[in-house]
């Protein structure tokens, strides 16, 4: 049967959060706190990027505020001009690196796409999202690219109303149990985890159990989804 699977793009194409840890790592050092532990800092940049989600939503904007707002709440420093510039700075590298696609991705994506309809389905920003998936080369093998504000039980529910799915053959495929996996469950959809060590934090979440008829799929890799559709 025919089956239509919405798929994430972060972390679950290509890579994304490495450049992120990366960033965070120079940043930290480059704060090199003298009362504060390393994991310390990061905790409050964690608590820092959950308020600046709610006003600024997701990517490079979000996180050049969250790592403004973690210097200015520890450093005894005031923010110079000069250390505005290098904080962005750290921003600016990530937003510089290639789309970097993960193993096997084309010809899985290839396989796929003859047997079943596919659904780019990622969040943030929509400028800095549309740039990566055109620069991926990956944007011909989906039949539909959307870029939603936040992955929650509200939007699976009205992406199965745009594009008239059947929820019983619709699958979510992604690396995040907080957006890929349990908000599509909770939307009666089925689910498809396929986990990384590279996951955001932010991302972190139990998996929830499939309430029937919905179904959850555990991989080890995204080439494995060749073996079940």
């Amino acid at each position: 049967m025919r089956q239509t699977l919405l798929i994430d793009a972060d972390d679950t194409l290509w890579e994304n959060n490495v450049y992120f840890e990366r960033a965070i790592a120079e940043f930290i050092s480059f704060l090199n706190h003298r009362e504060r532990s390393a994991e310390e800092v990061r905790e409050i940049l964690n608590d820092v990027e959950r308020e600046c989600i709610v006003s600024h939503g997701y990517g490079l904007h979000s996180f050049t505020h969250a790592l403004v707002k973690t210097f200015e709440r520890l450093s005894v420093e005031p923010l110079t001009p000069a250390l505005h510039e290098t904080i962005h700075g750290f921003a600016r590298t990530i937003a510089e690196q290639p789309v970097q696609i993960l193993p096997q991705i084309p010809d899985t994506l290839r396989y796929l796409t003859d047997r079943h309809e596919l659904i780019l389905v990622t969040k943030g920003d929509f400028r800095e999202q549309s740039a990566k998936v055109e620069r991926s080369g990956l944007k011909a093998y989906f039949s539909a690219l959307e870029i939603v504000a936040e992955k929650h039980v509200p939007e699976y529910q009205a992406l199965v109303k745009r594009h008239h799915l059947v929820s019983e053959a619709t699958w979510m495929v992604g690396n995040s149990p907080k957006s890929d996996i349990n908000p599509a469950l909770r939307a009666g959809l089925n689910a498809v985890f396929v986990p990384r060590d590279e996951t955001w934090v932010l991302e972190h979440e139990e998996l929830a159990d499939p309430q029937p008829p919905s179904r959850l799929l555990v991989v080890n890799q995204f080439s494995e989804l060749t073996r079940h559709f």
